[in-house]
């Protein structure tokens, strides 16, 4: 039977119908992309930029040159009282706060997650016992157990990154925990079990795809405030110890010469900004889109 173009006319979808489609499809991928793009900026800046750039070193500069004016020749933001780059120390200073935060999520997502699953799977003793244990560490104010298992531990990147990783186990668990129960009674789940399957099976193959999109939406908003945490407690003499760059104690530093050299806290605490912003524009958007699948 032939086909009129009437008929076809009168199939296709019309313009209105199409064009909010679109909108909405372009502004998810704005929402990402954005967020994502300057993401990659930052990590490119301070990641490879001081490998292939004529960048100079964030320590050993020239007392000589000590508390440079921004847009000075050779030291664009200018120097700091011991004559270091600006510039070069935000952006190794950079690297150091993104290897921190994203090595407290890493573990948070691993322990914590890994935790918060066997919990509800086996939801026996070893349940009210792991749960009591997180709800112990949530109780305690985050930044006074930061400080005090710093202090215990000592100085040091590898030591801040244990620290801080006190405050995202609890709750990759009790994310982790709660979509496990949700999904535990779920016939795939219901099948493994009487199968015989053995739980550290079911926990890698049925549990973990199905709870990573919430876990690794918990780890990219959980970035920022480890960012603004490491940065906290290296202002208040824990963290990365100094000549070491970190945002943290390169506010510390400007901060103690404020009035008369802003540009100093200003620019650690524009980079330290944006990376939060970031991190949470990508976690809110992936959220979103999640959550409608």
């Amino acid at each position: 039977m032939a086909v009129t173009t009437d008929a076809l006319i009168s199939s296709a979808p019309s313009a209105d119908e199409t064009t909010p489609a679109r909108q909405g499809a372009l502004r998810r991928s704005l929402a990402v992309g954005a967020p994502a793009a300057l993401l990659a900026l930052i990590f490119f800046a301070c990641f490879i930029l001081p490998l292939v750039a004529p960048i100079p070193r964030p320590t050993g500069g020239d007392i000589m040159e000590s508390l440079a004016p921004n847009f000075t020749p050779g030291h664009i933001l200018g120097t700091d009282p011991d004559g270091n780059d600006i510039l070069s120390r935000i952006l190794h200073g950079g690297r150091s706060s993104l290897i921190i935060a994203l090595s407290v999520q890493a573990l948070g997502l691993v322990i914590g997650g890994g935790l918060g699953a066997l919990a509800a799977v086996v939801h026996s003793v070893l349940d009210s016992v792991i749960m009591r244990m997180m709800d112990v560490l949530i109780a305690v104010p985050s930044l006074i157990l930061v400080i005090v298992v710093s202090q215990a531990l000592g100085p040091g990147m590898r030591n801040t990154i244990f620290a801080l990783a006190f405050l995202s186990i609890p709750t990759f668990a009790r994310i982790a925990r709660a979509e496990t129960l949700r999904l535990r009674e779920q016939p795939f789940m219901v099948a493994a079990r009487l199968s015989g399957t053995p739980m550290w099976r079911i926990l890698a193959r049925h549990l973990a795809p199905n709870i990573r999109p919430q876990l690794m939406t918990t780890a990219l908003l959980g970035m920022g405030i480890v960012i603004i945490i490491e940065g906290a407690l290296t202002f208040l003499g824990g963290g990365i110890e100094a000549p070491a760059p970190s945002w943290g104690n390169m506010i510390f530093q400007g901060y103690l010469s404020l009035s008369g050299t802003p540009w100093l806290v200003v620019w650690p605490s524009v980079a330290l900004t944006l990376t939060v912003i970031g991190f949470n524009g990508l976690g809110e958007a992936l959220r979103a889109q999640w959550s409608r699948r």
